[in-house]
Order: C-alpha cells, then structure tokens, then sequence
C-alpha cells in the first residue's frame, strides 16, 4: 500500500534517463541530474507520480554504524536483503530472526505493525527484526487507546541501545499542510538531509531540525495520525489533523479513516516516495554474536552528517 485513498498501490521507482530534471531511483541505480526541480518518476505500471522525489545526487554515502566493534553500513537506497539470522541464547530478544528485509518490501501502511514482510496483522509484539531496526513506539497521554499501540519490549522513546539511536522527529510544513516523519536517530538525520533536496521542486515547504520524539505529550504526534509505516514499522509518516479512528476499534479489517480532502498531495507524495526509495538499510548478513551486543547497536555519526551538508 502506498497512501490511503491517494496514491497507486505500492510502486517500484525507476530512474529518469536523459539530462535535465531529477529522477526517481529504486535500488541503487544513478543516472538524471541533481539541477533543477522534481522531475517525474514514473512507476512500474507506466504511470506517472506527479510532485514526486527528485534523488539524482543526493545523499547517498552511506552511514557508518557499529556493532560489537564491528564495522557495518547502512546504505541509502540499498537494496538490503542478506541471509536471516537468529539471535543467539542470553541476548536481548533471543530467539527472534534478524535481517532479511529487502527494498521492494520496505512499504507497510497506515496500520501500526505492518510494513513486517511476510507478516501481517496490528501491533509489533514478539516480532522480529526484517531491517535491523526497532519499531517506533507510542506513550499514551491519558490511559486510554488500543492496547496493541503501546507496546513496551522495546523501551521508551529515548532508549540509547536502540539500533539507530533514541527516537527523533522532524516536521515538513507547507502553506497546506504538515507532516511528521519518526524513526531513529540516524534515519531521521538522514532524511532530514536529503528531503530539501529531493523535493525541492514540488511546493514551497519547511523541514525543522530534528527533536526528541515523546507521544506522551498531549501535543505530540500521537498513532491515530499515522498514513504510513516503512521498514518493519521502524518508520512512520504522520499529518497534522489527521484522526485515524480506525486504529483503537476491535475491528482489525476496518478501513483506515479515510485523509482529509484539503491537503499537499504533492508534498506527501514526494516524502512518501523519498522515505520509501531511500532510507537506509542495512545489507548483506548480520552479525549477531559479539562482545557486546545480539543486534546491531547502532551508531549515527554526528561528523557524516555534517560532511553531506
């Protein structure tokens, strides 16, 4: 699923061939050019997404990361994959599968929980780990909600051994509409680098720097404005206004409140297709036995960041 009610179903992006405006890019691939403003990119179906992801040139170095002292990379717009790996015995969630998690399978939808290839059904508990990453996770404000949103096996936002860091947000505010995006560390940092560039020409917007993410302020993001979960629900795109009811009924085949009329498609398509199309993944097999750590503790460096501005 790509967004509710707006856009084709999920899609795989294909580089746009010839100079000129920017193309989109699904794997790795480099062609286009990085002048100029968001060019098409068109989908498998031959279609053609309007306001869409200009990727030519932009920030595709990848992000160093540490796990154990072992040295790993997680790679914008790689394509992931890699054999599975089950955590060894006396290990933080031992017993669960690691990796495996490719590109092509990286869009979940507005359903927390999904986005777990081969898995469907609401909520993350007891799950594995498809692309390393942890799922977000929600702190209520009040007591009240759907149980399956508050989940607490991973920690609190702010969890240091979370594989990217703790949880941050940044916001991307047109004249229509606002948007949130919520991962780790260093995804967050990632995308908030790229997403200037990668839809520079679709409309006049802002992006905030990044912040601490705590849902348990009665203002902050809270699930219920979720349109779209990436990456084993690692990932989560929200709008301001949005109130997805569907998400604290019984009904786990109930449709997702459909989105408001009076917002940035363009925008949202653009983020949409940059979150998918590029956030980083880790490739290859991973190790899950060291010193130190089952999973891959994740590391965002601070200097990396700076070198792409």
């Amino acid at each position: 699923m790509f967004i509710p009610y707006i856009s084709e179903p999920t899609r795989k992006l294909f580089i746009r061939k010839g100079g000129g405006g920017g193309g989109g890019h699904g794997g790795g691939g480099r062609g286009g050019s990085s002048r100029g403003g968001g060019g098409s990119v068109k989908s498998s179906t031959g279609a053609v997404a309007k306001g869409s992801a200009n990727f030519a040139g932009a920030g595709r170095t990848s992000i160093p990361l540490t796990s154990g002292g072992q040295s790993i990379k997680a790679t914008p717009f790689g394509n992931g994959g890699g054999s599975k790996t089950t955590i060894p015995p006396q290990q933080p969630f031992s017993g669960r599968e690691v990796g495996g998690g490719t590109r092509s399978q990286v869009y979940g939808t507005s359903t927390y929980g999904s986005g777990y290839p081969g898995i469907s059904g609401r909520g993350v508990t007891g799950r594995g780990f498809p692309y390393a990453f942890y799922p977000v996770v929600f702190i209520p404000p009040i007591a009240v909600g759907a149980p399956y949103l508050y989940n607490s096996e991973y920690g609190k936002p702010d969890n240091t051994s979370r594989p990217g860091g703790p949880l941050q947000e940044i916001s991307i505010a047109s004249n229509i509409s606002t948007f949130h995006i919520i991962s780790d560390n260093a995804t967050v940092y990632y995308l908030h680098s790229i997403l200037p560039t990668s839809c520079s020409g679709t409309t006049t917007f802002q992006v905030t720097l990044p912040q601490s993410y705590n849902s348990s302020q009665i203002s902050g993001v809270q699930p219920e404005q979720a349109i779209q979960y990436y990456r084993a629900s690692s990932a989560v795109l929200t709008l301001d206004g949005y109130n997805n009811t569907a998400a604290f009924g019984s009904d786990e085949s109930a449709p997702p409140t459909p989105l408001p009329r009076n917002i940035d498609t363009n925008l949202m398509t653009c983020i949409n297709q940059t979150i998918g199309g590029s956030i980083p993944l880790v490739g290859g097999g991973i190790r899950t036995s060291g010193p130190s750590s089952a999973l891959i503790f994740l590391v965002f460096w601070v200097i990396w960041f700076c070198n792409t501005l």
